[in-house]
């Protein structure tokens, strides 16, 4: 089955260091997902005038542009946020195919519950960046929800995701031992 480990990060820092660590258990950039709103105080994330869809210059996000499908995409009554991993791939097909009109909407589409998408939504509105791991491995899981605990993520959950390749969610070829 499909898994996501969910987690919340306060800072830029944070999120730079779990995806390092994540990078150094052998988690591939396809299976890590980030999120937060473009005008939160992230120096050298947002680029004035950004278009949807959009990638911004890797060199300039530091660990993150490590991380795939990277781009800026608006949600109706919201504003534009950064997303990068499958979670980009996914918003964006649900937000091209008319059905996500909220960040937890969409999240619920990948399996969260509606109270803990809810949750999630209202961080992530108020700066807070949510950094997610996907996998199809139990074993990748446990070392995922390790990794946001020890560097610092709030939140932590857990959900099943539906069988779908967007972004090439859910494939890990690597063992993690």
């Amino acid at each position: 089955m499909n898994m996501a480990v969910f987690g919340i990060y306060g800072t830029r820092r944070q999120v730079e260091n779990a995806v390092e660590e994540l990078k150094a258990e052998g988690f591939k950039s396809t299976e890590i997902s980030v999120l937060f709103p473009e005008n939160a105080a992230m120096p050298g994330f947002a680029s004035e005038g950004a278009v949807a869809g959009t990638i911004p210059d890797a060199a300039s996000w530091g660990v993150l542009g490590w991380l795939g499908g990277i781009g800026v995409l608006p949600i109706p009554g919201l504003g534009p946020f950064i997303a990068a991993g499958p979670m980009m791939g996914r918003l964006g097909y649900a937000r091209t195919a008319g059905a996500v009109a909220s960040i937890a909407g969409a999240l619920m589409g990948l399996g969260i519950p509606e109270q803990e998408a809810r949750r999630y939504e209202t961080t992530v509105q108020r700066g807070g960046i949510l950094l997610s791991v996907h996998t199809e491995d139990s074993r990748c899981q446990e070392r995922a929800n390790r990794v946001l605990e020890e560097t610092g993520a709030e939140d932590i959950g857990l959900s099943p995701e539906p069988r779908t390749n967007v972004a090439g969610a859910g494939r890990h070829a690597r063992s993690h031992t």
